[in-house]
């Protein structure tokens, strides 16, 4: 009788040991390699060297070991009267179990001063090479990537595999490959601003109550072997979020660090409904942060993302609930009262605590056949290149509302325009094809509170006729990025109403 054959090949051990005792109880010949063989023979694990089945030594510092017919080929073979037979021709064993994982590449070029020689040691062949194979076989092969299904697996092959779950496994092992190919392409290619190639190797992490609308459906794709914030987020009460809850909360979590970030301030909040922000302030305290973001638009607030950076008290939650109701509420983190309090009171707000976000990466939206990519735009609260072109100078408390303003019109569907006061965005108004609607929408929401505000435009004024509106609300100081042909005209309107006016040079539309 034939004894089944298993090649266990891996870099990660964790389980490798108790997996090859199970594989030798279910009568299984172990083959394995290098520090793995070591470490199953130092457990008392009976196990043979490939370089015992290919008859030459493991070579080239470990590079080439199971690079050899007699292990492919065993991989390799239909369990058909043809390929068996030349099997036996050539003296080589088929393989019905292939357990292996990757060098670490991702974790060896994310450290800080990694050398090219290092990475490149960390670019695996042997392996993804034995995981192909095993999984293009997999209508006879076993293959086996993640230690989690180690036990799984274990209770299958007692019984017998199922084809199943063969392919189930190889799909598994196709990604595990994928995926470290898109890591070495994306590593090549780290010095280009806009990679040649984009291979993106994405998991499905998260399934969603449904798309933007109920009759879709949705899902949240992490990039594989990545650790993000909605990977450690912990949904305390309320219901599953849905895709645009997901949107919406990404939206106003980060420009809620980015404007603590802008204006140096120790706490803020953003609430944002449909993308945009429609309340948004800094504060010395968190609760004062949320109490002035949510002023600025109480009836637009109910159903939105809240997000609070920060710990919130159940001094906090009191506040909350007594106002309309948030669709997801996000913070650092809760008092055990307030998430009592929340839970009672908001049964169907999704009551989240999250990390702070990464730095963002590059914006995919899909094209027919293909993509448009760009890099994101950053805001790092830099002002070395703002102009103020006017005779009025800002003060520097109105530097402060002008950088606010900046970054939550950058934040905002254009065209934009964005009226702050006292560290509070007052008046909002979003995705209009005419700026001079958008500087009605935002004054209409800001009505007294747009007198003495700093004003923000995401894009120059075309003619003076918004900067006049913006004037008429009772704004004293503008920041835009200028550019037009009516620059000068813009200017001259600027003084003439006694407004002080800063040009970035910079664009931020957002479509």
């Amino acid at each position: 009788m034939t004894v089944p054959r298993a090649l266990l090949s891996v870099y990660d051990k964790t389980g490798i040991v108790r997996l090859a005792e199970g594989l030798v109880d279910l009568g299984y010949e172990v083959v394995s390699t290098g520090n793995t063989l070591a470490e199953l023979r130092a457990a008392g694990v009976p196990a043979t060297a490939v370089a015992e089945v290919t008859g030459f030594p493991e070579i080239l510092d470990g590079r080439v070991k199971t690079l050899h017919p007699k292990v492919h080929g065993g991989i390799l073979a239909r369990r058909d009267a043809g390929h068996l037979a030349e099997l036996e021709l050539h003296g080589i064993a088929a393989v019905d179990v292939v357990v292996s994982n990757l060098y670490p590449f991702s974790a060896t070029v994310a450290r800080s001063g990694v050398t090219e020689q290092e990475a490149l040691e960390q670019i695996d062949i042997g392996g993804p090479a034995m995981i192909r194979a095993a999984a293009k076989n997999h209508p006879w092969v076993t293959v086996v990537v993640d230690p989690a299904d180690y036990t799984a697996v274990l209770d299958a092959l007692g019984a017998g595999t199922s084809s199943d779950l063969r392919k189930e496994l190889a799909l598994k092992a196709f990604a595990h490959t994928a995926a470290y190919d898109a890591a070495i392409v994306a590593w090549l290619q780290r010095d280009e601003e806009l990679p040649r190639h984009l291979d993106l190797a994405l998991t499905r992490a998260q399934p969603l109550r449904y798309g933007e609308n109920p009759h879709q459906q949705g899902a949240r794709y992490a990039l594989s072997g990545a650790v993000g914030m909605w990977d450690t987020a912990v949904i305390h009460s309320g219901l599953e979020p849905s895709y645009l809850n997901l949107f919406d909360a990404e939206a106003a979590w980060r420009l809620a660090h980015e404007l603590r970030s802008v204006a140096a301030a120790t706490a803020a909040c953003v609430i944002v409904k449909h993308a945009n922000a429609c309340g948004a302030a800094v504060a010395e305290d968190l609760g004062t942060a949320y109490s002035r973001a949510f002023e600025a638009d109480p009836k637009s607030a109910f159903g939105g993302v809240v997000a609070l950076p920060g710990h919130v008290d159940e001094a906090l939650a009191e506040t909350l609930v007594s106002n309309p109701k948030p669709d997801v509420l996000l913070a650092y983190s809760y008092s055990d009262d307030a998430l009592e309090l929340l839970a009672r009171k908001r049964k169907n707000t999704r009551v989240l605590s999250l990390q702070a976000p990464g730095e963002p990466g590059i914006h995919l939206r899909p094209l027919e056949g293909g993509f448009l990519v760009q890099q994101p735009d950053l805001l790092d609260g830099d002002r070395s290149s703002w102009q103020v072109v006017t005779r009025v100078k800002p003060s520097e408390a109105q530097l402060r509302d002008l950088a606010l303003a900046e970054a939550v019109c950058a934040r905002t569907t254009s065209n934009a325009i964005v009226f702050v006061n006292d560290g509070s965005a007052v008046g909002i108004g979003a995705g209009q094809q005419s700026r001079v609607d958008a500087v009605d929408i935002a004054a209409a929401k800001a009505g007294a509170a747009a007198r003495g505000s700093a004003c923000a435009s995401d894009a120059f004024f075309p003619f003076r006729d918004g900067l006049d509106a913006v004037a008429a609300a009772g704004a004293t100081a503008v920041i835009q990025p200028g550019g037009s042909i009516r620059d000068a005209e813009i200017i001259a309107a600027a003084d003439e109403h006694g407004i002080a006016m800063v040009m970035t040079g910079r664009r931020h539309f957002k479509h």
